[in-house]
């Protein structure tokens, strides 16, 4: 095994001095000393300074209620879309804050109005709650789902081809494209899309674009003056070092008239009788406004939406470390460094395509030693269904590795194989990457041997 030493683009310290990984995870970091915390790009975290802030703003709305809730929260909020829209190069008033990706996308979606004829596009590797969402919105409304099927790797080239196929198809057909939905960072299988090139693809066909960035801030660039999506929607727990949830819905000026409605309903909503206020627009408290998109947003029932004005402080953290380029730059480089590192400890390979565009982003996909031919048989022996397989054998994985080595990695059977994520992140360095593989080729050997049907019957 070559030295980790070998990688010098990775030897990055804070301003203060602190090297990442390692140093700065025992410094800043609240986890168990005995876990290994290589999933950032599931549920993200936040360091020590950002809990105090998180905590500060939770015992203001403690001391003294209404003050906080009514007066003083709207401040820091905008505060906090001031902060976040310098990251993405977006004016303010053209994003608010909901708790997660999730909910972004069911706001768009549960907005439009659709029609006969009309059609939602998505790609096949949609997160699942946003696929279910279209579902839903099929089965309420006129609207039909078509979906560009692939399995990865493809190119860029290809991809944007295929979508610009299956409009023309059901433009064909007599129907109308109204929207698509397409992510920037797939979830799973971990794999950056050419998004700036489908949205560039939607204004040219006349398609509403809704960008899934759940993995955007803080994890690529994202310029929404430059990029000009119809909305776009991304999670700030994820990268951003915010805790949960938080998240941006980012909708320009000139598609506002169609998000009438939060999710849920709340104070901001106003009926098809009802006159706008664009001269003297108000909060759901009273208090000025830009515009009666963000009142619409500013209060949305009552929970905690201290996670929501932890931003600025986040942003300044960030800046301590480096700030959002040596960041990215260097949680992206050890993804790719911990990729390529596994596949050869393992013998097997990073899913990229040639281009080597799906890699670009703090994620890597590798694939594990376990013999498929081996686990069906094995599998069928116990009466488990080649269907269910791989199901199975993931659950079976994700388990294990909590309960034995003292990690998690998002596992996923993929393409007839299965395959673990990883992420790289500011608290991370490759000795991190290299000191689980022994155990990552025992997990295989075990399955390999047909541990995992143990569990079969319990599933």
């Amino acid at each position: 095994m070559g030295s980790i030493e070998e990688t010098m683009s990775l030897a990055v310290r804070t301003k203060d001095g602190v090297k990442f990984g390692k140093e700065l995870r025992e410094k800043e970091f609240m986890f168990d000393k005995s876990y290994l915390n290589l999933n950032h790009g599931s549920f993200g975290t936040y360091p020590l300074p950002i809990r105090s802030v998180l905590r500060s703003f939770q015992d203001q709305a403690e001391a003294r209620p209404d003050d906080f809730i009514r007066w003083k929260y709207p401040t820091h909020l905008n505060a906090s879309r001031a902060a976040v829209t310098d990251i993405i190069n977006a004016p303010p008033k053209t994003v608010v804050f909901i708790p997660n990706a999730t909910t972004g996308v069911n706001t768009v979606l549960r907005n439009l109005t659709f029609e006969e004829g009309d059609h939602i596009v998505y790609f096949a590797t949609i997160y699942k709650g946003c696929n279910l969402t279209v579902e839903y919105i099929t089965e309420t409304t006129p609207a039909k789902a078509v979906k560009v099927e692939y399995t990865y790797p493809v190119e860029d080239d290809w991809l944007v081809k295929a979508f610009k196929a299956k409009v023309e198809e059901v433009q064909e057909a007599g129907g109308n494209v109204k929207l698509a939905i397409f992510d920037t960072v797939v979830s799973m299988p971990g794999v950056r899309v050419p998004f700036e090139r489908l949205t560039a693809a939607c204004k040219e066909l006349g398609v509403l674009s809704l960008v899934d960035a759940a993995h955007g801030i803080g994890h690529i660039e994202l310029d929404m003056q430059a990029l000009d999506p119809d909305f776009l929607t991304s999670n700030c727990h994820k990268w951003l070092h915010v805790p949960r949830g938080c998240a941006i819905l980012y909708v320009p000026v000139r598609n506002q008239h169609l998000i009438r409605s939060t999710l849920p309903t709340s104070w901001g909503f106003k009926n098809l009788d009802t006159v706008p206020n664009t001269i003297n627009p108000k909060g759901a408290f009273g208090g000025d406004i830009e515009s009666e998109y963000i009142g619409n947003f500013e209060f949305v029932g009552t929970i905690d939406s201290s996670p929501y004005l932890c931003i600025p402080a986040a942003v300044e953290w960030r800046k301590a470390l480096g700030g959002e380029k040596v960041i990215m730059e260097y949680c992206t480089k050890l993804a790719q460094d911990a990729g390529t590192l596994w596949a050869k400890e393992l013998g097997t390979e990073v899913l990229d395509n040639e281009t080597k565009t799906l890699s670009k982003c703090c994620m890597a996909m590798v694939r594990l030693p376990i013999d498929v031919e081996k686990a069906v048989q094995v599998g069928e022996k116990v009466g488990l269904s080649k269907e269910k397989l791989g199901g199975a054998v993931t659950i079976w994985l994700h388990r294990t590795l909590l309960d034995s080595y003292g990690t998690f990695l998002q596992t996923l059977f993929y393409g007839g194989a299965w395959w673990v994520r990883l992420s790289g992140q500011v608290y991370l360095e490759l000795s991190d990457f290299e000191s689980v593989i022994p155990s990552l080729k025992e997990l295989c050997e075990r399955v390999n041997k047909g541990e995992w049907t143990g569990t079969v019957e319990k599933q």
